[in-house]
């Protein structure tokens, strides 16, 4: 029997897709979605030092590490619900940690540039209902979002745009991906030139001229096209991505691109909103954002919330070796991070929290199988614009969810530190 569930793989968290409970298996779902809601390998039982042990064994000895470490690193939060993430913040200030996300190695630049110029935004049914005008820069949803340009994007079917053949579609790219041949326009730009082809972008649209023949290996005349078509654009939209973010200008790039986005609200509406990518990486940072009023890289180590990317991110942490255990939630930083952060998450005590074996779980002292969110475990979750979503439980599990664990966990620090 297909129940109604909402995914949590990606930012689009969709909610029209359905799970045979009977049969394990997942409908409509795309590809990479329905990686994760088949059946795969799971951590089978929670693990000290490689021997299975009780929850509470594990949870014991976690809270032990945390106690006793001068400087805990807690890390990842993505792919988690709300519900966790506020306890994970709770969790950090009590044992004097610092708290960081997966955000601080993708889409933190952009975080940075909205404390900075704010965000001219929408939410993706608003886009979906309105835009004309689509432009992805820097971002490929045809492999990382598969369903975002059928739901909201290019092809989808608004209240005023009816689909495709009412919407033009750009991408902005350093090489022409899945999406960029979907395209109408394909603007090829040099790596690192996002910063000057935006201020560029901005010259022509004031109506001033730029004295060059191309800038960023855009020609002039492309440039002139883009900027009249963004100019005459009913409603019109930037998705941005770790193409823009992850280059040469990082935050900066972002800023950039908001002002544009501000210019063009002079002549017609326009919005910029990021692809973010794990399905809660919004609420990993809007959780401490309300909790303690930062989003990432924070350090609790004073008694008090402080916030410095340069200082307090996960990989400048431990680069620094400025930590000396580390709990890893919903993550896996042994497979992305630097060699040398992995080397140091290798001498200290590392306590993972995961439903699926990973690089991590390798160098990991204590291991905590979790429950699915959306499948066997129940919470909220933001999607990529911000709209919180009430993601299902549609089947029984042993599995403890990332909320009871951490629920455990707290009062077992609290009981240890004698509170």
């Amino acid at each position: 029997m297909a129940q109604k569930v909402i995914c949590t793989f990606c930012g689009s968290v969709c909610d029209d897709v359905e799970f045979d409970v009977e049969e394990f298996k997942p409908k409509k779902f795309c590809k990479l979605g329905r990686s994760k809601f088949s059946k795969k390998e799971r951590i089978k039982a929670p693990m000290i030092d490689g021997k299975e042990v009780s929850y509470e064994e594990a949870i014991q000895k976690a809270a032990e590490i945390l106690v006793n470490a001068k400087k805990p690193l807690l890390y990842g939060w993505a792919s988690t619900a709300n519900e966790a993430i506020r306890l994970g913040v709770i969790l950090t200030e009590k044992v004097r940690g610092v708290y960081d996300q997966c955000a601080s190695v993708c889409h933190a630049p952009g975080t940075l540039a909205v404390i900075e110029e704010g965000i001219p935004g929408a939410s993706l049914g608003a886009i979906k209902n309105r835009a004309d005008l689509v432009i992805f820069w820097g971002s490929n949803p045809m492999e990382a979002h598969p369903r975002h340009p059928l739901r909201y994007s290019m092809s989808a079917k608004g209240l005023l745009i009816k689909g495709r053949n009412d919407r033009k579609v750009v991408v902005v790219d350093v090489r022409k991906t899945k999406t960029a041949k979907k395209a109408d326009v394909f603007v090829q730009i040099k790596p690192g030139y996002d910063y000057p082809v935006i201020s560029a972008l901005r010259a022509l649209i004031k109506g001033e001229d730029i004295d060059v023949d191309e800038v960023g290996g855009v020609s002039k005349e492309q440039l002139k096209e883009l900027a009249e078509m963004m100019k005459n654009a009913k409603y019109g939209v930037i998705f941005y991505g770790l193409g823009v973010t992850q280059s040469r200008g990082r935050d900066r790039n972002i800023e950039n691109a908001v002002k544009l986005i501000q210019l063009l609200n002079r002549y017609t509406r326009f919005v910029i909103w990021p692809m973010r990518g794990h399905y809660n990486v919004v609420g990993s940072g809007e959780v401490p954002a309300w909790e303690v009023g930062y989003q990432y890289a924070i350090d609790f180590s004073r008694g008090y919330p402080r916030f410095s990317p340069a200082e307090f991110s996960a990989n400048e942490v431990l680069q620094r070796e400025d930590c000396d255990a580390a709990l890893v939630i919903a993550a896996d930083p042994v497979a992305h991070f630097p060699k040398e952060s992995v080397k140091h998450l290798k001498k200290i005590p590392v306590i993972q929290i995961d439903p699926f074996p990973n690089m991590t779980t390798l160098v990991a002292n204590v291991v905590i199988p979790s429950a699915v969110y959306g499948l066997e475990a129940e919470g909220t979750a933001y999607r990529m614009d911000g709209i919180p979503l009430r993601v299902k439980k549609v089947i029984d599990t042993e599995y403890w969810s990332d909320e009871k664990i951490l629920e455990e966990l707290l009062k077992k620090v609290v009981e240890l530190r004698g509170e």
